[in-house]
């Protein structure tokens, strides 16, 4: 018999589930932002979340009940949606408040912040599921944690779909709060009234949580303004955060918090542009991946017929020429796509191809780095033609981290380039052709009669033979390549994080694996195996949105798309489950068998190279496994008794589980042993399952 308060109770959940979602996406974007971060950050993010929900989720075991649950539960739902407009101002303020504006931050001081920023949301709303779940079973006794699970998953794919196709379009982050917590109040309204508590106690609630919300929207500009430089432009796309500061006199746009340009970039405009074609005897057409101020008048003075800019965000490059950081000159041509999608499929090739990336310091951008795309680059190219990319330069000491950097990408592009040359400036540049390289640049520019302000005055100064040398003589040749299945960069940029601040990961994986390894000791099997489902969920999610970034180039509406089919599995696999869960141990093996072979297929895929596999099948893929994930539960459930003990146990089993694959995957077995033993690792994980539930059922 259905409660009379079900219909209301499932409205909050799902509002809840929404803005849960659309809050937690953007807390990640807030750190990214905030910390310049990388993949290795979002894992900590991620690993912080899942955990401190499933503690939530255990806390609310000691929840005695009561007569007035709905009024409880109803208090605690206006508090979360206060709690996520604060949470986002409380991430930007405390920033510059603990560390030194502008400052790079070590990884245990951004963990640290990290946990203790979102740790009210965060548990609250593990609290809150099984809340729901107590407070329809004191109405309902027979009523279903499965159904449960079912109605939470409703919100958390609808909000996943409302950001990845709609917010992230047309709102800011603050305002996207509001309407999706405006929703959450009237939901908790309507079931306090029906369940007759108290209007003033619901009036007091609504409006203190409504104007929480109000106040992030009018506080959003502002918290912005923290740092130096005056505001004068603001804007989120759906590839990240844009902002335009002024500051003596300067311009500068930031992307996620990272300078990509500024309109006093001189130096590293001529270097990153007469390195490369001052080595050409005529570049008739120019690519260029990133551009800096200043770069497109340079490139201007060698008279080439084309300039093609590659810049994947259009807003950036609408900024560009908005604020001068980009002139028009005659032949430019700006493309608005992926630059590695673009060269693959290019039916053009070109004389001089600049890359002007930032560090490798992400997966994303590690991309351009990799044996694969040296391989694109040198086959978009004609015959004597010329790449050049760089890396941050040294002043007089090359550092370990820095050297293997070096070594590795001096190792990966020979394989493709018979002479390279690098030149130690401001950056460190590598200089890639079949033909011979004059390593004499202002001898050439003489030749050619173009000027310079900062080459002619300092080159020879500062690029001595001696520096050159000791550049060359730095090389490992057994360094390892750098490639898409097994980026060694991000290994060293990890490792490079700890060796800035003298420190070790040893600390923090120890302590995460030993509460694991705690954790698995005390849960029974079935838990386990929910457990280890949620690993794997957390962990192929990430492997399928590397294999998307490889194979299809980075496009964040795909992205959006393939975390919301993994949410979206979820539903269809708890209804089965619910259904088969009378069959439950054959199930969880079977279930567990087929992920074993989906992972296998996706081993398959990295294996032999997978372009020419459509895309669709990769979301066929994901949903599958998002499926199998999903049926698990009811089954589980159903073999542990299915009383609210019980139901707190998988939730937080599941959740728990999510956080070791996030965090496992991302920021271990990727960058240490490549995506193949990643995909390995969880079937590992998985076989591990299966044995666990062969043993407890035979």
């Amino acid at each position: 018999m259905k409660s009379p308060n079900e219909k209301a109770i499932h409205r909050v959940v799902i509002a809840t589930g929404i803005s849960s979602i659309v809050t937690q996406l953007y807390t990640i974007r807030e750190f990214l932002t905030l910390f310049e971060g990388n993949e290795f950050i979002i894992a900590l993010i991620i690993f912080n979340w899942l955990l401190l929900g499933g503690i939530g989720t255990l806390l609310a075991r000691r929840y005695p009940g009561s007569n007035h649950g709905i009024d409880q539960l109803g208090k605690i739902t206006f508090v979360l949606a206060g709690l996520s407009p604060l949470q986002i101002i409380l991430i930007r303020y405390l920033r510059d408040i603990l560390f030194v504006h502008g400052s790079s931050v070590g990884f245990y001081p951004t963990f640290y912040y990290t946990f203790f920023t979102s740790s009210p949301y965060a548990l609250l709303i593990g609290f809150v599921l099984p809340l729901s779940l107590f407070v329809q079973r004191a109405e309902n006794p027979g009523y279903s944690g499965t159904t449960m699970y079912i109605v939470d998953n409703i919100g958390d794919v609808t909000g996943g779909a409302v950001f990845s196709f709609a917010f992230v379009y047309i709102l800011t982050p603050l305002k996207a709060l509001f309407f999706t917590n405006l929703i959450v109040i009237v939901a908790a309204c309507l079931m306090m009234r029906r369940a007759r508590a108290g209007r003033c106690s619901i009036v007091i609630f609504a409006v203190v949580s409504l104007a929480a919300n109000a106040l992030g929207v009018l506080v959003e500009r502002p918290s912005l303004s923290t740092g130096e430089g005056e505001l004068v432009h603001y804007e989120e796309t759906f590839f990240g955060r844009l902002v335009v500061k002024k500051s003596s006199g300067g311009v500068t746009l930031f992307e996620d918090g990272i300078p990509v340009s500024s309109s006093e970039n001189l130096i590293m405009a001529e270097e990153a542009v007469h390195y490369a074609l001052c080595q050409t005897d005529s570049p008739g057409d120019v690519l260029v991946i990133a551009s800096v101020s200043g770069m497109m008048e340079e490139i201007d003075k060698y008279g080439p017929d084309t300039i093609d800019y590659i810049q994947l965000d259009p807003a950036v490059s609408t900024l560009e020429f908005r604020f001068s950081l980009l002139k028009e000159v005659p032949g430019l041509r700006v493309i608005h796509q992926d630059a590695r999608a673009y060269l693959q499929g290019a039916d053009k090739t070109y004389d001089a191809i600049i890359m002007n990336l930032p560090e490798p310091e992400t997966f994303q951008v590690n991309r351009f780095f990799t044996d694969e795309f040296f391989a694109i680059a040198k086959a978009g190219l004609r015959p004597g033609g010329v790449f050049s990319f760089s890396i941050n330069g040294y002043d007089n000491y090359l550092g370990e981290s820095q050297r293997l950097k070096i070594s590795s990408l001096y190792n990966t592009v020979q394989r493709h380039f018979d002479h390279i040359s690098m030149l130690p400036g401001q950056k460190t540049f590598f200089i890639c052709r079949d033909s011979p390289i004059n390593e004499d640049i202002t001898d050439l520019l003489r030749k050619r009669n173009i000027t310079t302000s900062y080459i002619s005055g300092y080159f020879a100064g500062n690029i001595t033979r001696d520096r050159i040398g000791y550049l060359s003589d730095s090389i490992e040749s057994s360094t390892p390549v750098n490639s898409d299945t097994a980026p060694y960069m991000m290994r060293l940029v990890f490792a490079q994080w700890f060796e800035q601040y003298q420190t070790s990961p040893v600390w923090f994986f120890s302590c995460a694996g030993l509460f694991f390894i705690i954790y698995c000791f005390f849960i029974t099997k079935e838990e386990f195996v929910l457990f280890s489902t949620g690993a794997t969920l957390m962990g192929s999610e990430i492997l399928v949105i590397f294999i998307f970034q490889i194979l299809f180039g980075y496009i964040y509406l795909k992205v959006g798309m393939i975390v919301t089919v993994f949410l979206a599995g979820l539903l269809p696999g708890a209804f089965l489950g619910q259904r088969l869960r009378g069959m439950s141990p054959r199930v969880l093996i079977l279930a567990d068998l087929s992920l074993i072979i989906l992972l296998a297929f996706i081993v398959l895929v990295l294996e032999i190279g997978g372009h020419g596999f459509p895309e669709l099948l990769f979301y066929a893929v994901a949903f599958a496994i998002s499926v199998l994930s999903g049926l698990q539960f009811p089954v589980a459930l159903f073999l542990r008794g299915g009383d609210n003990p019980a139901a707190v146990r998988t939730f937080s089993a599941d959740l728990v589980g999510a956080a070791f694959g996030a965090v496992i995957v991302s920021s271990v077995l990727i960058p240490y042993l490549g995506l193949v033993w990643a995909a390995l690792g969880l079937i590992m994980l998985k076989t591990a399952s299966i044995i666990v539930v062969r043993s407890s059922h035979d």
